[in-house]
């Protein structure tokens, strides 16, 4: 379980990894830059123009060390793992509760207000940390109009409703978004979410941030034996691990918008580590992508308290977990699934 805290991210553009022995070597021109023992890591992911050897491929498929591939700028691309794990039966439960609406529906419910009490623990904290020198009436409002949207949700009657609720509590984060950059306030400027492509410089960072995000998570469902492609909130579509999606909501306020927040607001990035291409695309340059990785893996050695299953963990363990609740309301030990809420 602890190997899900250690991710190998290579980033340098050129590197080629082969096995050695029971280690994986990093190589630039021939170079050894980096060795590290198998029984170490959870998963390996390349960005770009990064060569695996077949061997290394094998090997890592056999220990159970999944290899992703990104592009340079983090888009996913396709991953190589060995044998599913976990049982056929906890699969073929998920698959018919993902057809069926009313489980779907109370599924959906409970991720929905998992995230949206999260968003407002981060609009809440921002207010009593900065206070003088924030909207701190701004944030205020959309707190409080974020927690009648959750009041509403139990009471949806389909999936399609919860979703409506959780695109109007997410207008209403993002509106007052800007507002929680406490520092650098003209170098970083947030007007509105852009995705593909990110048109701003925070807006990268959160893309980014919400790749690592998805990464772990998926990787922790399939630890557990789940599907990460079926999920409830989000529905079926190619390519897109809908399940992963689900469970990650919950994280996206208090992991990664909390992560990208600080990197700016600890002026730990500046606005010279971005470059905007012809079609107005931002992307980070190596060194702020270095910087982000970094900070995301010691963000995953930081101990927080799990109020269901009340003990305290890394933060790297709670997708683990939640993938565990998650799979435990399928096979019918829980009543429902219980999001994480922050503390």
């Amino acid at each position: 379980m602890r190997k899900l805290l250690n991710t190998l991210y290579v980033t340098s553009q050129g590197s080629y990894l082969s096995k050695e022995g029971e280690t994986v070597v990093v190589e630039q021109e021939k170079r050894k830059m980096l060795q590290v023992p198998v029984h170490t890591i959870g998963d390996i992911v390349c960005f770009g123009n990064v060569l695996c050897s077949p061997f290394l491929l094998g090997f890592c498929a056999e220990r159970g060390v999944s290899i992703s591939f990104l592009t340079e700028y983090g888009r996913f691309l396709a991953c190589v793992r060995g044998p599913v794990s976990g049982n056929v039966l906890l699969r073929r439960r998920q698959y018919r509760m993902a057809d069926d609406e009313p489980a779907t529906a109370g599924i959906a419910a409970n991720v929905v207000s998992g995230k949206l009490a999260n968003c407002r623990i981060v609009l809440n904290r921002t207010v009593r940390d900065h206070s003088a020198k924030v909207d701190a009436e701004a944030l205020k409002e959309a707190s409080k109009n974020i927690s009648r949207i959750i009041e509403r949700v139990p009471r949806m009657a389909g999936t399609d409703e919860v979703r409506g609720l959780e695109g109007q509590a997410a207008a209403e984060y993002f509106r007052v978004f800007n507002h929680l950059i406490v520092d650098q306030k003209h170098d970083f400027v947030f007007g509105e979410r852009s995705r593909r492509p990110p048109l701003d410089e925070v807006n990268a960072l959160l893309s980014f941030a919400y790749t690592l995000l998805a990464h772990d998570v998926r990787s922790a469902l399939e630890t557990v034996g789940l599907d990460p492609q079926v999920g409830f909130l989000h529905r079926d579509r190619p390519g897109r691990h809908g399940l992963a999606l689900d469970i990650m909501e919950e994280f996206r306020p208090v992991v990664a918008d909390r992560l990208v927040l600080s990197l700016i607001n600890r002026r730990q990035l500046c606005k010279k580590g971005f470059r905007k291409a012809a079609g107005g695309a931002v992307t980070m340059d190596d060194d702020s992508r270095k910087t982000v990785l970094v900070e995301y893996q010691n963000r995953k050695k930081e101990q927080v308290y799990h109020p269901y299953v009340e003990e305290t963990v890394p933060i790297g363990l709670l997708f683990f977990v939640q993938a565990n609740l998650m799979a435990r309301h399928i096979r019918g030990d829980i009543d429902g699934y219980p999001p994480f809420f922050w503390r």
